[in-house]
């Protein structure tokens, strides 16, 4: 597109301002929480985007039902292709989900959590920034090319899934398995950046998540020798972990910030409720982010050498349990035509370089890059998501639609 032609669409999308604000706050209201977390899951806003999509006539709608015996109902996921000017070329694909984290401690919310609010340029409500903002920016800047009669350079996938806070597995690992997306497809997951908007990630280090579960016997504290303190081995193990994996695995990384593999110890679980009793049992968590060339069964084996020696030493048992793994995929190349077409993108609707690099891991784009299928995360979004008093910047809604529109014209 020339200049003048940007204009106009970067016109024609703020002109969907009012329509972009007034659903976003529709979905607010609608909960949309993971059976695992107590909720009935995206059924409810599932029907009603897919009506949605309707009244706006952008094109076919098709639901890919995920079972789930722990919801109400099916999990859905809804596809809305728009046919492009070169069909024949790979498809764009822009995934978005409709699920949202529960409200957490109402007390801790200024507003209700599922009322949406707006003020001061923003809109507040659970899911406005995670993931609701870039759900509305996609389907407008969609809408914003017909209102111009266009119709986009590729065939167009706007992806709006289910399940991403508990696991993708009903939400985007059940399209995988469907066999709905291409290795040639340019896919775009807007569900991460910052407020600036100015970094692209194309990498995720790997992810485990250990439990440990260490048992000795309870006792009075005025007679632990009587006893075996847990909480005394599970300290003293900790730190020795902790020391381990660092020295084991010093490798960096320079795609990434920090740009080695960390190991955090983070959760401890509640042990006897009284000051006067040695713990019989104490249970820990490590979280560890792992640079993509170090394998993480090379990591569980210098856990489980520590786990023993431990063991040998202080006479307690240690059990572990492998909470979650997710294993390095290979990251998208930084010349792939899908971070090309982002990266110019952005240039033209924010006038910056975006930076190109890596995070600790955790997004959906993982899954498509271990089936082989290039994919980037991006999105300009104040850094809120799972908190009280989340919020959805309006002008960060818009830009994100521009940037959309243009990658719909030009990808």
């Amino acid at each position: 597109m020339n200049e003048r032609e940007r204009t106009s669409l970067f016109a024609a999308v703020e002109a969907l301002r009012p329509a972009m604000v007034e659903t976003l706050s529709r979905l607010v209201e609608i909960p949309a929480v993971s059976p695992l977390d107590g909720g009935a899951g995206e059924g409810e806003k599932a029907a009603w985007l897919e009506r949605h999509i309707a009244s706006l006539d952008l094109g076919e709608t098709r639901r890919y039902d995920a079972p789930d015996d722990k919801a109400p109902d099916v999990r859905p996921n809804l596809v809305l292709s728009v046919p492009g000017e070169e069909s024949e070329a790979g498809r764009l694909v822009l995934v978005s989900h409709v699920d949202v984290v529960p409200e957490g401690n109402r007390d801790l919310w200024t507003a209700d959590p599922f009322r949406a609010v707006v003020r001061d340029g923003r809109l507040y409500g659970r899911g406005s920034n995670d993931n609701g903002q870039e759900l509305v920016a996609s389907l407008y800047a969609a809408l914003a090319l017909k209102k111009m009669g266009l119709r986009p350079r590729r065939d167009l996938l706007l992806c709006f899934v289910a399940d991403e806070e508990r696991g993708s597995a009903k939400g985007i690992c059940h399209l995988l398995e469907e066999g709905l997306f291409r290795p040639e497809d340019l896919v775009v997951v807007p569900d991460g950046g910052n407020e600036k908007g100015d970094f692209v990630e194309i990498a995720e280090k790997g992810i485990l998540w250990l439990q440990f579960r260490v048992r000795g016997r309870q006792t009075h504290a005025s007679r632990p020798d009587l006893g075996l303190n847990a909480c005394r081995v599970a300290n003293a193990f900790a730190a020795e972990l902790d020391e381990a994996l660092h020295r084991a695995f010093p490798a960096l990384d320079d795609l990434f910030v920090p740009p080695f593999s960390t190991f955090e110890p983070t959760k401890r679980l509640a042990n006897v409720a009284n000051v006067n009793t040695v713990p019989g049992e104490e249970v820990l968590c490590f979280d560890c982010r792992v640079v993509p060339s170090v394998p993480l069964d090379d990591v569980l084996a210098v856990v489980r050498s520590v786990m023993g020696d431990h063991e040998k030493r202080s006479g307690a048992t240690i059990e572990l349990t492998l909470l979650e793994r997710g294993d390095a995929a290979e990251p998208t190349s930084t010349g792939a035509p899908v971070v090309e077409a982002l990266v110019q993108a952005l240039e033209q609707v924010y006038g910056f370089r975006a930076v190109v690099g890596g995070v600790g891991g955790g997004t959906c784009a993982a899954y498509f890059r271990q089936a082989g299928i290039p994919a980037v995360v991006w999105a300009q979004e104040a850094e809120c998501a799972h908190m009280p008093d989340e919020y959805a910047v309006i002008d960060h809604l818009v830009a994100e639609a521009k940037v959309f529109a243009l990658l719909m014209m030009e990808a």
